[in-house]
């Protein structure tokens, strides 16, 4: 039954992640302005009682409907997001808080389950760039540091069922759909290229031209016009192979273009069919205790 229990609250928490992402797509603009930032290192610590106090989770637990829960979840976490970011993210901490209640687990190990869904969510969407396994090892790290008795770098709170179990949620309810989490979480980039042109080499012949009409002034006025014809030829030719060299350059780079983009989506398919063909329960490394 508690199986079954689980495996609704996963479904349900990925319908309304689903619908959020058809929302965002109707309303949602390429912003060409905002900066790419990159992942960075994460680093385990021991979250107990770091997002959610004792008297928050009292709170928490004396709620019994849906819509209370989200409620008070909203107001001890700080949750001030415009919809559907919002209702998304909500909806991930009303779900962890059931699969806890399911579960058994007590007030402790809920506040840093909490805490621990939230850390990996930051990770996420800190950047729109994949990080992917960087944050289900950060996921791995954080429950290990909650796993094991060794104060003050880690505490003995999930026994090794306990953090398989937790695990097993985790991947199935967040890691398997962390690219709908970041399309919603994380602004959309856009490439904006801007080419520069340096002068062309046949630019430098005109100073000598120039030297040689001024050498030649003082002749007939006959002789200055013959001159004249072959100062103008260069300056066409030259207007010429600056356009002949942005043509080519624009040419080879929507070439490249299209070979990085071809890239890109092979790399993407790849990805999709390794994460669709991954086990649906990774065992974590923490169920081997030393008697």
């Amino acid at each position: 039954m508690k199986k079954r229990n689980s495996d609704a609250i996963t479904k349900t928490s990925t319908l309304c992640v689903l619908n959020s992402v058809k929302e965002i797509k109707k309303k949602q603009k390429m912003d060409t302005k905002i900066k790419m930032s990159q992942p960075q290192t994460l680093e385990a610590k021991v979250l107990l009682w770091t997002d959610i106090s004792y008297h928050d989770m009292e709170q928490i637990e004396k709620m019994q409907s849906l819509p209370d829960l989200k409620s008070v979840l909203s107001s001890v976490l700080g949750v001030d997001l415009p919809e559907p970011k919002r209702g998304v993210l909500l909806e991930l901490y009303a779900h962890t808080v059931l699969f806890c209640r399911e579960s058994s687990l007590n007030k402790e190990q809920t506040s840093v389950l909490l805490s621990i869904i939230k850390s990996v969510h930051e990770a996420n969407t800190m950047t729109p760039l994949n990080n992917i396994d960087d944050c289900f090892k950060y996921c791995k790290e954080l429950l290990l540091c909650h796993s094991v008795r060794r104060p003050p770098f880690s505490i003995n709170l999930f026994s090794p069922e306990e953090g398989s179990c937790i695990l097993k949620y985790i991947y199935n309810s967040y890691v398997r759909h962390y690219k709908l989490y970041k399309y919603i979480f994380t602004p959309q980039v856009k490439l904006d290229l801007s080419l520069t042109y340096s002068e062309s080499p046949n630019q430098g012949a005109t100073p000598v031209e120039d030297s040689l009409s001024k050498d030649e002034e003082p002749k007939a006025d006959s002789s200055s016009e013959t001159q004249e014809a072959p100062i103008a030829e260069p300056n066409d030719t030259t207007l010429g192979s600056k356009q002949e060299l942005k043509t080519l350059i624009e040419k080879e780079i929507r070439e490249q273009m299209m070979f990085v983009s071809g890239q890109l989506d092979q790399r993407m398919r790849e990805i999709t069919n390794q994460h669709n063909s991954a086990p649906e329960s990774p065992q974590p490394r923490i169920n081997k205790a030393k008697k």
